[in-house]
């Protein structure tokens, strides 16, 4: 078994040898089999599957609709989810809410909590969150708000500090990361891990 690390992301790949496929095949299912009580509540997907499909496949069976509120993202979240066909049976829409105007006006956050917290924390991104599915009328979203970089960060919210949230029938969970300094790493890691944390909670 290999571990191959990426953004977000783990993928255990499995390899067996011999002339048998058949029997190599089975073998896999057997060790695979093996890996659940282990690692089974991590597992979003198999093969080369993006988590954004795995969503999308789970969202469409248990037919729930699924909305998007970003910031520091800036709509990179809304893409990977429609750039799987079919994602309109279940994403209705998104917000990039990169002011606080937007975030107040659109998403119905505090005002008193932006003051008081910033942009870019735990109250806010819920917020957003569950405003995404008020607006959208949806029973699932998910909201980003942080500090991409390379500028803008301060000594209690560096640039990579990241709060990502997400809200399902109307309860929300949230968590705090501090990524790297990389801009574009930084947005792609929170759009990805925002997926698969949202596909584990209604799991």
């Amino acid at each position: 078994m290999a571990y191959l690390p990426a953004f977000g992301k783990i993928r255990l790949r499995l390899t067996g040898k011999g002339t048998d496929t058949k029997a190599i095949e089975s073998a896999i299912e057997e060790k695979i089999k093996l890996l659940y009580p282990i690692v089974g509540k991590h597992i979003y997907g198999f093969d080369d599957e993006p988590p954004q499909s795995s969503l999308l496949k789970f969202l469409k069976e248990k037919n729930l609709s699924i909305s998007t509120a970003e910031s520091c993202t800036g709509g990179y979240l809304a893409h990977l989810i429609t750039s799987i066909s079919g994602a309109s049976e279940s994403y209705k829409g998104g917000i990039i809410a990169y002011s606080n105007e937007i975030k107040i006006d659109k998403l119905g956050v505090s005002k008193t909590d932006l003051q008081e917290h910033g942009a870019v924390s735990q109250q806010v991104v819920e917020q957003m969150a569950l405003g995404a599915c008020k607006t959208f009328n949806t029973e699932s979203a998910i909201a980003t708000s942080g500090i991409a970089g390379p500028t803008g960060g301060t000594e209690e919210k560096p640039v990579g500090t990241i709060w990502i949230a997400w809200a399902v029938n109307g309860k929300v969970s949230s968590e705090l990361f501090h990524f790297t300094r990389n801009r574009e790493n930084n947005i792609v890691r929170t759009s990805e891990l925002a997926i698969i944390k949202l596909l584990l909670a209604m799991r």
